[in-house]
């Protein structure tokens, strides 16, 4: 199922709950297109980061070629979201700056230091490289893995181009509002003001800076609303959740599955990994009937999504081989 899902995609979400192996799904599909001869990268937007682990190697928030790289084919890349948030809140400062007055450059500083301890500042930051890479991802690699944080962090991530893109048509209707409101108060003035014919009067300063930010409010909107039409193109990407067959993970994927079909984002399959084998002994069979009630549950909620099982293995998935062995599982 997942190698189908991911063949036929070019943009596919990993999430689910911490600790169920999204990372271990993510890199194995992966590896699994770049030696079908597709060029994949797989991107870990969690800030607790086991990408690096995983492949026994090291990786950073810049693009790394993972194990041998399937004939260069297959690359990674560890979001850091400080290094997000610094980079973000500096091309903000740089526009505020260009905006505002230069005795009030001090403030600019104190507002972004400010910032930086706000709720929401590092998703908005985690946003814009996620937005960068899906771009600069679909123009160089044929298929991109966001292995993503655990599940609430995840619905929110997904939900922000669009409650953003909102946010920003709404300064821009009341910029619009404002400006003309500021041009028929104008008008009151009659002729006063206006150039001498073949004279080239200069531009008002307040004009050419409403001009600049509503400018910078379009370049922003568009690229959110490029990036939600990606996260709801059916045809281009879609999610799957990965889950344990357990009580709180499953009741996680039926909620985490409600927030991203409300989004209007594909989920296209479900991963139960680890599931216990049945013929391995009375304690492991007892447990693989426990799992069956949860996935009963499971089932009884989503019965439209599709479903795969991959075992409980006897060994730690690590590095390429393993990878290699754990895809065929897909």
């Amino acid at each position: 199922m997942l190698l189908n899902l991911a063949a036929e995609r070019r943009v596919l979400f990993l999430g689910g709950k911490g600790g169920v192996g999204k990372t271990t799904v993510a890199s194995a599909l992966a590896l699994h297109a770049a030696r079908e001869g597709r060029r994949a990268l797989v991107v870990s937007t969690d800030p607790a980061h086991n990408l690096g682990h995983l492949w026994d190697q090291k990786v950073g928030d810049r693009l790394t070629r993972l194990g041998d790289g399937a004939g260069g084919r297959l690359s990674g890349i560890e979001i850091d979201p400080d290094a997000s948030t610094d980079q973000h809140l500096k091309d903000v400062a740089r526009t505020l700056r260009k905006l505002m007055p230069e005795n009030l450059a001090g403030e600019v500083d104190k507002h972004m230091e400010l910032s930086r301890r706000s709720p929401g500042t590092h998703e908005a930051a985690v946003l814009e490289r996620m937005t960068e890479l899906v771009e600069t991802g679909m123009d160089r690699f044929d298929l991109v893995v966001f292995d993503t944080a655990p599940s609430g962090h995840t619905a929110r991530l997904m939900a922000l181009p669009e409650l953003m893109t909102a946010w920003t048509d709404g300064l821009l209707a009341r910029r619009e509002k404002s400006q003309k409101l500021g041009a028929a108060m104008r008008g009151l003035d009659g002729d006063r003001g206006k150039a001498v014919l073949g004279s080239s009067a200069p531009r008002d300063p307040v004009e050419e800076r409403d001009e600049e930010i509503r400018s910078i409010l379009l370049r922003r909107r568009d690229r959110l609303a490029g990036l939600r039409e990606v996260l709801t193109d059916r045809a281009r990407t879609s999610f799957a959740i990965v889950l344990a067959a357990e009580r709180l993970p499953v009741l996680e994927t039926i909620a985490l599955h409600e927030e991203l079909t409300r989004t209007g984002v594909d989920v296209g399959g479900l991963v139960v990994n680890k599931r216990s084998p049945a013929d391995r002994g009375d304690f492991l069979a007892r447990r693989h009937a426990v799992e069956e009630e949860h996935l009963g549950t499971l089932r009884t909620a989503l019965p439209e999504v599709p479903l795969q099982q991959i075992p409980l293995k006897e060994e730690d998935v690590v590095g390429p081989a393993a990878l290699e062995r754990f895809a065929r599982k897909l």
